[in-house]
């Protein structure tokens, strides 16, 4: 029972900063795919429907006599082409003020998760890692982690930050195409 919590914390603190990492960073990409794909409501569709629908037929009346029916459905489907526009720039605003909060927002989150996880683990190693396999970084990994122990480079919580956040946007860059 003499344990401390901080030696308990050791074992599960990497994977799980990793995993909250990961995880903000999936909803980051899943938030910029949004704003790219952007949504079309049944309306416009329904509206391109009728304008490639007035089209066609205008095409169809070709000859002399019919010119005047076919100029009228012309300017009927340019007439819906602007309300097709209109509705769309409607959308288009109304989507990047939502994407634009929840953007804010996530990014509000990110800094206190990324707070909060620094003021947990400020002196406290979050994973140890042979010397070996860290030959040339081990110094920079080790910083705010404390000194090397029994051959190990103990890695500080703002070096782990970092690299979680590479691999994690590195990973969800190529899961979430």
């Amino acid at each position: 029972m003499g344990e401390s919590t901080a030696e308990l914390e050791k074992p599960v603190a990497a994977p799980m900063i990793f995993i909250i990492v990961l995880a903000l960073q999936f909803l980051s990409r899943y938030f910029e795919i949004n704003k790219k794909k952007g949504s079309t409501s049944s309306e416009d569709m329904q509206l391109r429907a009728e304008i490639k629908q007035l089209l066609k037929e205008a095409s169809a009346l070709s000859q002399p006599s019919t010119f005047a029916q076919a100029a009228k459905l012309r300017r009927l489907a340019t007439a819906k082409e602007k309300e097709l526009a209109k509705n769309q720039e409607i959308h288009n605003k109304e989507a990047k003020l939502s994407h634009d909060s929840y953007t804010k927002g996530l990014t509000v989150l990110q800094v206190l998760t990324y707070f909060l996880l620094i003021i947990w683990f400020w002196r406290i190693p979050v994973a140890a890692i042979s010397k070996q396999l860290v030959q040339p970084f081990g110094k920079m990994l080790s910083w705010r982690g404390g000194g090397p122990a029994n051959e190990n480079v103990m890695v500080g919580i703002i070096p782990w930050l970092i690299l979680s956040t590479r691999v994690g946007k590195s990973i969800s860059r190529r899961i979430l195409k």
